[in-house]
């Protein structure tokens, strides 16, 4: 007699992946995104691993992780605790069990729980027998490597590789709990390793082999559906933020018909762009590896010299090297990208995992007065329209331009809509093509609107010009170490920065107009402090939210929208440095929430914060 099974719907469901960081947890949460992306839920992902890559297998130091949130509602941010946590060593339950919600599914790999594994990650009993998970959770003990091995029996790989396989059994287990299909992860695995059908048989078998113990083993008597989102019309497709910065990047170059010179150098977690570029050759681009991180950005600089679009990435120590660089993009005025993908900090840091730590060294790491256009990216879509504009103000205000991303950003995913880079607006180029006096070409003659320079490609006759790190004549680009030059020169780069803030659209507040308090956020907050503020929105209370994409220069109409609010939140995974800039531009008395613990803020977080600063009286 087959087992009753009930159909549950449910609005959302958090779930976490977690096991050694060679067990593929990332790949199984990406299986999973995919497939709920193809089911037109929406989603957000979290992934999550160690910088100790090479840590000693089930210790707590390598223990890797993959969140999905997936909707049939909109959402805006990866979930905060897990509703199912599937755990695939003592290690993985150790570190990540403290998370899961009570009363939450646990699914754990059995077989792992060794004698060896069971010391490695500090267990003096095991889990899995003293009954110590059953009461608090609902817990289901699955020997996946026994299930993976039955599976493959038969095919020619040796138990090792065979094993490496029960992360599809995993997978399988998750898709007949949220009546998944498999059918696209199949696909998937024939296309990834179409040259060794062995691993495809393998894996297929193991994917099989966990959907069926989901819909044959007498623990699971509830399969839960979440339906369709209703999403905008338009042609989707799931994307994480490093895909959607290179293409916007492509996209910029393709529209100003510029070629785009990419010169970095590897660095967590800003390589996967170099990677990416490097794949797109076909499209023109160019892709220099250099040996260090000054190499990289003077490349990429001589690169814009020579009429390209020069364009470098990063993370915070490696921004601190390329500062040198970034005073001679200033002073020479040349049109230079530079992407910051932030990590935790200071110094090596911690390269894996999440902050909002560079946002002072973007704005004011240079010595000198050298100003930038810094711009910050919202959530891993919006990367691709930040790479766009950071592109074009560079060309239009003859400029290096500085774009913020971070950890979070780049690896996390989500349903975008496909653009129709038509709707981007023009992206026109003006290179100066001949000097039509019998004068001496003057490369400091401005643009009266813009305040930018002309831009002169090497090797044009009559457009001979000076280059250099020296203070420039105002207008003629000579060397000029005169006083009163020198400050007017330093005060029209600052006011060319400042010109971009003029074409920046209305800024949009969500929520009320007026009211008890405005959350404040930049970058990658957007989107647990929209859902916070979606949650005090439906408790009635007078709350509103604005995120900022443009640092430096603010846009113009941030001191009005402020001035509408009784109090300002800035919630920031760092220690306030943003706050501290309004603080100081607007005398506004923000009020900070602040957390550096290298992951993203949770929304209830931000939710009872603010209940709190509206209630002081």
């Amino acid at each position: 007699m087959s087992k009753k099974v009930k159909l549950e719907t449910v609005d959302n469901v958090t779930i976490r992946f977690a096991g050694d960081s060679g067990d593929g947890m990332q790949l199984s949460g990406g299986r999973f995104t995919q497939t709920s992306a193809i089911m037109g839920n929406d989603l957000s992902t979290l992934p999550d691993f160690p910088a100790e890559i090479r840590a000693p297998a089930g210790s707590l130091a390598g223990v890797s992780s993959f969140q999905i949130h997936f909707s049939s509602q909109e959402i805006h941010t990866p979930g905060e605790s897990p509703d199912v946590l599937v755990a695939m060593n003592p290690a993985a339950l150790k570190v990540h069990l403290k998370d899961l919600i009570p009363g939450g599914t646990l699914i754990v790999n059995k077989n792992a729980f060794t004698t060896k594994n069971l010391k490695l990650a500090g267990y003096e009993s095991d889990p899995t027998e003293d009954g110590s998970l059953e009461d608090y959770y609902s817990a289901h003990f699955i020997e996946m490597s026994k299930l993976v091995t039955r599976a493959s029996e038969g095919i020619d790989l040796s138990p090792k590789l065979i094993d490496r396989t029960k992360n599809l059994c995993a997978l399988g287990v998750l898709f007949w709990i949220y009546d998944r299909p498999l059918e696209p992860t199949i696909d998937w695995l024939n296309k990834k390793f179409k040259s060794k059908p062995d691993i495809i048989d393998a894996n297929v078998k193991a994917l099989h082999a966990g959907y069926n113990y989901g819909d044959t083993a007498e623990i699971f008597t509830t399969k839960y559906i979440v339906n369709k989102a209703k999403l905008p019309a338009g042609k989707y497709r799931n994307i994480n933020g490093t895909l959607a910065t290179c293409l916007g990047l492509l996209t910029a170059v393709e529209k100003s018909k510029l070629s785009l010179t990419f010169a970095g150098y590897p660095i967590t977690p800003a390589s996967n762009i170099l990677h990416t570029l490097a794949n797109w050759k076909r499209f023109g681009v160019k892709t220099y590896q250099a040996e260090d991180e000054m190499a990289g950005i003077g490349a990429a600089l001589g690169a814009s010299y020579g009429g390209s679009l020069g364009v470098t990435a990063s993370s915070g120590p490696g921004i601190a090297l390329k500062g040198e660089f970034l005073g001679l993009a200033v002073i020479t005025e040349l049109p230079l990208v530079v992407i910051n993908v932030q990590r935790g900090g200071p110094s090596t840091g911690l390269p894996t995992k999440t902050e909002q730590s560079d946002l002072f060294q973007a704005v004011y790491g240079r010595n000198g007065e050298a100003p930038m256009p810094v711009i910050a990216a919202s959530t891993p879509g919006d990367c691709y329209y930040t790479a766009y504009e950071a592109c074009k103000m560079a060309v239009k205000y003859m400029t290096p331009v500085m774009m913020l991303s971070d950890g979070y950003l780049v690896n996390g995913s989500e349903p975008w809509i496909i653009p129709n880079p038509d709707d981007l607006g023009d992206f026109d180029v003006e290179f100066v093509k001949e000097n039509l006096t019998d004068e001496k070409y003057l490369p400091y003659k401005r643009n009266e609107k813009t305040l930018a320079r002309g831009w002169a490609i090497p090797g044009t006759k009559g457009l001979e010009h000076r280059i250099g790190g020296i203070e420039k004549q105002d207008v003629t680009g000579d060397v000029n170490y005169d006083s009163d030059n020198h400050e007017k020169m330093v005060q029209i780069r600052a006011q060319k920065v400042a010109n971009i803030a003029n074409e920046l659209p209305p800024t949009e507040v969500f929520g009320e107009k007026k009211g008890d308090l405005l959350i404040l956020s930049w970058g990658s907050t957007h989107g647990t402090c929209k859902s916070a503020t979606e949650s005090l929105l439906s408790e009635n209370l007078k709350v509103a939210h604005v995120s900022i994409r443009w640092i430096s220069p603010l846009p113009n109409d941030l001191k009005d929208i402020l001035s509408n609010y009784k109090k300002v939140l800035m919630p920031e995974i760092n220690t306030g440095q943003f706050r501290q800039m309004i603080r100081a531009e607007f005398l506004v008395d923000a009020i900070g929430l602040n957390e550096v613990q290298g992951k993203p803020l949770g929304a209830s977080t931000i939710v009872a914060k603010a209940k709190e600063i509206i209630n002081e009286r």
